[in-house]
């Protein structure tokens, strides 16, 4: 169990980085996706070490928010309003 942990760190600081550094918006957002889906991961193992259903439920929240987000994102970065 510990070792998912650790190789999830490790990937989150990977992100952090391209957020930083990423040559370009959608490259940052892109990592700032792929963060929302370590972060559900962290949930994920946490639920199961703890053994409450509580971090699952927040999994699933922030999935959702990780998605209607990088939507938006995506079609602001596109030039687009939220209307179409």
């Amino acid at each position: 169990m510990e070792f998912f942990l650790i190789l999830l760190l490790i990937c989150s600081f990977l992100c952090l980085y391209r957020v930083g550094a990423g040559p370009t918006p959608p490259d940052r957002t892109v990592a700032i996706d792929i963060l929302g889906i370590l972060m559900v991961g962290f949930c994920a193992i946490l639920s199961l070490y703890t053994g409450k259903d509580l971090y699952m439920n927040v999994a699933i929240s922030w999935a959702l928010l990780a998605f209607i987000g990088t939507i938006a994102l995506a079609k602001y970065l596109e030039g687009r309003t939220f209307d179409e």
